[in-house]
């Protein structure tokens, strides 16, 4: 018995599945915890003869209750309002946040997301990059029972929560008045094909060109990297071709204004020549000539419905939860050709 390995907060919650946050709440009482759980953690740490570590215990009280997020790029306006979301709930349920830019890159977001667990925070928001395509890190998160909840781009459903839109509903609503303004060659400017955000919304707008009998043409669907100048050159060799688009479905507000600004410095008109609608913000979608047709998010109620997600995670429910916050098609000069409003 001398040799008998120590039991660990950490041990107690690898067991049962939960994050160490979670267990050492329930041996304390607290109300956040369900009574449930509550009792099968304390069953749990009295068969396994846990005893907590007094120093270690010190240390944490003394600590602040840190929650980490991770973005693709904080500089623009959806991510932004959505970290506002969530350090406003946050900061109502007593923790302080700490946000990190992947800035699109795989590298970056893993070890952002080292630096959160390195930093023993209780729980993790993210937003995935485009680059990334290897998800061992978020599966490591899972394992060592760390809550963490999914906003906008997501994996392994599975395994954690999610909060998105709905981008394919909304695609469709958005091409289907592309058509009924006179658009036939509507053309889909997208991002990386492995993005589910991506995939959500290429899908509405397919749907919107079967439901018309209008023919899909490959060429006029374009997805390649988020990249303002790499968007702006496409877009461009896509307005050159011999039968070019008349109308273009933007995936988000980088591609939107790359692809307003291809269109403009082609000489060509908006949207008499070619039509725009974009996945964007009222705040910058009101802010061009003409004003933009754009499918806006609630993006600081992702915010809020992600940080309620995680905190469900951090008081023990072991359920996955899809939420899904609406998003909403505003017709402005960009797109209504022919003054047809709906």
């Amino acid at each position: 018995m001398a040799n008998q390995k120590r039991i660990s907060l950490k041990d107690l919650a690898h067991e049962l599945g939960v994050s160490i946050a979670t267990v050492s709440r329930a041996l304390r009482n607290s109300p956040e915890i369900g009574q449930e759980m509550q009792m099968k953690v304390k069953e749990l740490a009295k068969r396994l003869n846990y005893r907590p570590n007094p120093f270690a215990q010190s240390l944490r009280k003394e600590g602040p209750r840190i929650i980490g997020v991770v973005v693709p790029n904080l500089v623009t306006h959806f991510y932004a309002a959505v970290l506002d979301g969530i350090e406003d709930e946050a900061r109502r349920a007593g923790y302080s946040v700490i946000s990190s830019n992947s800035h699109e890159s795989c590298e970056d977001e893993v070890r952002a997301i080292d630096n959160f667990i390195n930093l023993h925070v209780e729980g993790i928001i993210a937003s995935v990059s485009q680059n990334t395509t290897d998800y061992s890190h978020f599966e490591k998160v899972s394992k060592m029972g760390i809550p963490l909840v999914f906003f906008g781009r997501t994996c392994l459903p599975d395994l954690f929560s999610s909060v998105t839109a709905n981008g394919d509903v909304a695609a469709k609503k958005a091409t289907q008045h592309l058509i009924e303004t006179g658009s036939r060659r509507i053309a889909f400017l997208g991002g990386p094909n492995h993005l589910d955000m991506v995939k959500r919304r290429k899908h509405g707008y397919l749907e919107a060109l079967r439901d018309n009998r209008i023919p899909i043409d490959r060429e006029l669907v374009v997805c390649n990297r988020i990249d303002f100048d790499l968007v702006v050159e496409a877009t461009k060799q896509l307005l050159q071709i011999e039968n070019r688009p008349d109308a273009i479905l933007a995936v988000n507000d980088t591609v939107t204004f790359a692809a307003f600004t291809a269109v403009k410095e082609m000489g060509l008109r908006i949207p008499e020549d070619v039509a725009l609608i974009g996945f964007t913000d009222d705040q910058h979608a009101r802010y061009v000539t003409p004003q933009m047709s754009a499918i806006e998010d609630q993006s600081y109620k992702m915010g809020c419905v992600a940080y309620d997600l995680l905190q469900k995670s951090i008081s023990g429910d072991p359920n996955k939860y899809k939420k899904i916050v609406p998003q909403k098609l505003v017709i402005r000069g960009t797109s209504d050709k022919h003054g047809l409003m709906i």
